[in-house]
């Protein structure tokens, strides 16, 4: 009875078309074998991903089995192309990857000790702090040697033994026939991980990983003129690596609150200041509130809407080199919206002694007003 395709698509797993010729199929899977193979990457998942790819190019680069498989069918029935029984694409890599790496035996094996992973924490700052550095205290939660075991993952009053399997070095090997005869093959021993030792007795506390889980308290110090995104690296502070292997690195994300009063860009700040329409027009001066303390902002006649006040150093130290960004002020001219009858007639007297009581309007070179282009229209221009 045919067999469905697997989930996995072969395809994809090579990364090429379905219509991909049998070259184009060759090349991919030489270049995924060579990142993949085991005798370059090691680590288990790649090993798993590596003898998928593996599969796949087997099917894919037999014709019969190809057809099979594009047709929804079962590819390994009988019938097709193939190396032989028992044998496998997969082993001629073997065997091509440990004679290129100088023949079975030559990896050994390998230390149980492994580097931990890094670790990333956001930590949520003010602006007050991130514009002038801070210090503050982190709990944190990682991998850390054990405290029973030291690390080696055995119990009290034993120790590692040799692997009975591979006898301790960490490798088998495996005989398989093929059309170019009997292959010696040597892969990493799936009984002790390819470290030639096996635990018998692990520790209780740690279950032979040589480490557990801790929160424990950090003191990092923030310099001044950090931003949402930058990261802090601390060497050695991460997770602490299998078998007491040395520690990846804690890598502090910084997230800068919202500001009630100012919104940054860069190291210079901005922030609004709304004035009543007469003290636009005849000047006067605001208290403002700023990172370093009160200040008297002058406030000159006639200033306009959209204006901008600058406060040179006085924003966001720099993160790196000296000096700091600038406090840009934007000015918000509010013009009422309801008067009385005596605020109005003013108003009118103040337009009248201006000429302003009839506006009408400035325009921009090459502008013109509405009746302005009326009559253009009435007389032909």
């Amino acid at each position: 009875m045919p067999q469905s395709q697997p989930a996995t698509d072969y395809y994809t797993l090579l990364g090429v078309s379905r219509d991909a010729s049998a070259d184009d199929i060759k090349k991919a899977y030489r270049r995924l074998a060579r990142e993949l193979h085991p005798d370059v990457n090691p680590d288990p998942e790649t090993q798993e991903r590596f003898k998928e790819v593996t599969r796949a190019y087997e099917v894919l680069s037999d014709p019969g089995k190809r057809e099979r498989y594009d047709l929804g069918g079962d590819p390994t029935a009988p019938g097709g192309g193939g190396f032989g029984a028992g044998f496998g694409f997969s082993d001629i890599m073997d065997a091509f990857f440990n004679a290129a790496a100088g023949g079975p035996g030559a990896r050994g094996p390998r230390t149980r000790q492994r580097r931990g992973q890094d670790a990333l924490i956001r930590l949520e700052l003010d602006l007050q702090e991130t514009a002038f550095g801070a210090t503050r205290e982190l709990q944190i939660d990682t991998a850390v040697a054990c405290p029973t075991c030291h690390g080696e993952g055995t119990a009290e009053g034993t120790g590692v033994e040799v692997c009975p399997i591979c006898k301790g070095r960490g490798e088998t090997q495996h005989v398989t026939r093929s059309f170019l005869g009997q292959v010696m093959t040597t892969r990493p021993c799936v009984n002790c991980q390819a470290t030639g030792s096996v635990i018998p007795h692990p520790c209780p506390e740690c279950d032979g990983d040589g480490r557990v889980r801790s929160r424990r308290t950090l003191t990092i110090k923030i310099p001044a003129g950090v931003d949402t995104g930058t990261r802090i690296q601390l060497t050695g502070e991460g997770e602490v690596g299998q078998g007491a292997g040395p520690a990846g690195d804690l890598y502090v994300e910084i997230v800068e609150r919202p500001h009630a009063l100012f919104t940054r860009h860069g190291d210079d700040l901005h922030c609004t200041v709304t004035l009543p329409m007469t003290a636009a027009a005849l000047g006067t001066r605001v208290e403002l509130e700023t990172l370093d303390g009160t200040e008297t902002i002058d406030i000159r006649p006639g200033t306009q809407p959209g204006q901008v006040i600058p406060l040179h150093e006085r924003g966001v130290q720099h993160l790196r080199g000296a000096g700091r960004g600038d406090l840009l002020i934007h000015v918000d001219v509010q013009v009422p919206t309801k008067l009385d009858d005596s605020q109005a007639e003013l108003l009118r007297q103040f337009a009248a002694s201006r000429g302003e009581d009839r506006p009408i309007g400035q325009f921009g070179p090459g502008q013109q007003g509405f009746f302005s282009r009326l009559r253009d229209a009435f007389n032909g221009r």
